[in-house]
């Protein structure tokens, strides 16, 4: 597949020998969650195309009519001018190993620089072989249970796929929604600490006299704590008022 002037330059994911059609269809619809869009095939084992590849893959089915197709692994990397091989296992091969995050904030800045590159995710049953990863400048490695290392193809796509929208996109480590609110003013948390102050000296809340004053700085102190929003100070100003009418109407009835 040739990226049009529209397409982001991205890396290019090639499955080396997938086996299953279904697994294959997974990995588009990880790198379609994250603007990834060049696959590369290396010899699947079922042929190709491959119609449990298209039911699999959800809506990403154009990476797959795209998808480039190639007998052995030299020539689905011919182009490239730096190749990573994900590996979780050591294959007593020299060569520098990457953290998914740092080896895809690499790939940005070598495809900034004008270069291409290849990651490589091998078969399900046994990942790459290390004819594979000989032909890799570096290896990626993810950080997993020892015990239990093994990745789903899909899964191993979907972490390097986040990776790389981290290192390319704008993503926002915390938001909050605001359900059509906003943050309370200073004033209006003030007018709400007041309303209680005031209800609570009523009630005879601040005894003994002597703590009356620290009691008043802690109430103080708990409200500016909250991230209140103007709708959480209407509904504690109407929980207050209805506490108190309860009040007078249960002392009315006595």
């Amino acid at each position: 597949m040739t990226q049009t002037d529209h397409t982001p330059p991205s890396p290019a994911f090639v499955l080396v020998r997938p086996q299953m059609g279904e697994n294959i269809g997974a990995a588009a619809r990880a790198m379609w969650n994250f603007g990834l869009d060049r696959m590369r095939l290396v010899a699947p084992r079922d042929g190709w195309p491959n119609p449990n590849a298209v039911a699999m893959a959800s809506g990403a089915g154009r990476l797959l009519d795209n998808a480039q197709l190639s007998s052995d692994l030299p020539g689905a990397i011919a182009d490239s001018t730096f190749v990573f091989a994900t590996t979780a296992r050591s294959r007593d091969l020299t060569k520098p190993v990457f953290s998914p995050q740092e080896a895809m904030r690499h790939a940005a800045r070598t495809i900034a620089d004008g270069g291409r590159v290849s990651v490589l995710f091998g078969p399900e049953r046994a990942g790459l072989e290390n004819d594979d990863i000989s032909r890799a400048n570096a290896i990626i490695s993810v950080p997993v249970n020892p015990a239990f290392a093994s990745l789903n193809l899909a899964q191993c796509v979907l972490l390097v796929g986040y990776e790389w929208m981290r290192a390319t996109g704008d993503v926002t480590p915390e938001t909050t929604e605001m359900a059509g609110t906003d943050w309370a003013e200073g004033v209006e948390v003030e007018h709400l600490a007041k309303h209680y102050e005031d209800r609570l000296e009523d009630a005879g809340f601040f005894f003994p006299e002597h703590k009356a004053a620290s009691m008043r700085t802690n109430l103080r102190n708990m409200w500016s704590r909250m991230p209140l929003t103007r709708a959480d100070v209407q509904m504690m100003h109407g929980v207050l008022r209805q506490i108190v009418r309860w009040k007078t109407r249960d002392d009315e009835t006595r």
